[in-house]
């Protein structure tokens, strides 16, 4: 299919407003250029609004390639004294260092959704979906990478890695490899109990991760919060349902899904379906180097597409490894035949 008249005038125009944003203007947008550093943030602005989850986390602009990790929500005593002298205690954790690799993206439209888009005859409607196209897709894989990534490869491979497992290292490989013991295996849900160590219900299994894991001085953080997988989810809202007689119990497992042991239950896109983190939102954190990011937009008239591309030097780290604990497997027990 070739690309509509009214779709070249739009994207004419589009490019256009990428310099323009950027404040590059009278650059090629076709050719790689560096965005100035106060647009840098207000890209980051825009990946992170267009999911509801990921402008939730900490998203941090940092100077180095490498450095050590600061936790700024830090629950630790940061107040006393010191006879003959000053009491001070610093913020982060020493030995937990982040590391930056290059990461690059690309949203690429094809020629008949660009026709299909122009056909709307709004500019504006049609810059609106190309913007979308490109914050939406690159937030969503900021999550698949760090819920999921366990490596860095030199050459990634999307289709053996779907989910960006070997774009970087996630939250939970940087826990496990920094301080293990905050990450449990694997854990049973039994609600007969018949299973030895096994818990009846996901809020004795989050309780179990906030009271025995999580470090003494974050159990009353009042920012804590459950990340917990669908299935187990699913699996428990259909047990509750089952069980159910009275409203109550009907709505108990409606609000499943909201709040578990207390706290403000999540299930964010991508979160692996069997697992369960306690943590604080802004404790996951995706960090990117200043003055590293670039941009290109061009249409690939070989590939009969129009690429929109972000590269960075960008990485994860959590902020406090004593304020996150995880499950790494978590199984359903099968129901006995009866």
């Amino acid at each position: 299919m070739s690309l509509s008249n009214e779709a070249v005038k739009f994207l004419q125009l589009y490019s256009q407003a990428v310099a323009k944003s950027a404040a590059v203007e009278g650059v090629n947008v076709e050719n790689k250029f560096a965005i100035a550093p106060p647009i840098e943030t207000k890209l980051r602005q825009a990946i992170m609004e267009s999911d509801s989850f990921l402008k939730m986390i900490a998203m941090l602009s940092v100077d180095q390639i490498k450095g050590q990790v600061v936790d700024v929500g830090t629950g630790k005593l940061l107040t006393g004294r010191v006879s003959g002298g000053r009491f001070r205690s610093a913020l982060g954790i020493g030995g937990n260092e982040y590391e930056l690799v290059e990461t690059d993206s690309c949203a690429a439209i094809t020629w008949e959704l660009l026709t299909q888009w122009a056909n709307s005859g709004n500019v504006g409607e049609f810059t609106k979906l190309m913007n979308s196209a490109m914050t939406r897709n690159f937030a969503l894989d900021i999550l698949k990478v760090g819920f999921n990534g366990t490596s860095i490869a030199d050459t990634t491979n999307p289709a053996t890695n779907p989910l960006g497992q070997d774009v970087n290292k996630g939250w939970l490989k940087l826990v496990k490899e920094k301080k293990a013991e905050q990450v449990l295996a694997s854990a049973i849900l039994d609600p007969t109990g018949a299973t030895a160590g096994s818990y009846k219900n996901l809020d004795s299994l989050a309780n179990d991760l906030k009271r025995n894991v999580i470090h003494q001085v974050h159990q009353s953080s009042p920012d804590l919060v459950v990340i917990v997988g669908s299935d187990l989810v699913t699996a428990e809202q259909h047990r509750l349902l089952e069980a159910a007689d009275k409203p109550t119990e009907h709505e108990a497992a409606q609000k499943l899904s909201k709040s578990i042991a207390g706290m403000t239950a999540y299930t964010p896109p991508f979160f692996p379906a069997d697992q369960m983190w306690v943590t604080s939102l802004k404790n996951l954190q995706v960090l990117t180097q200043k003055g590293t990011q670039w941009r290109k937009a061009k249409n690939e008239e070989d590939r009969k597409q129009y690429e929109n591309s972000y590269l960075r030097m960008e990485g994860y780290a959590v902020g406090d490894l004593d304020k996150f604990a995880a499950i790494e497997s978590v199984t359903i027990a099968e129901e006995p035949v009866v």
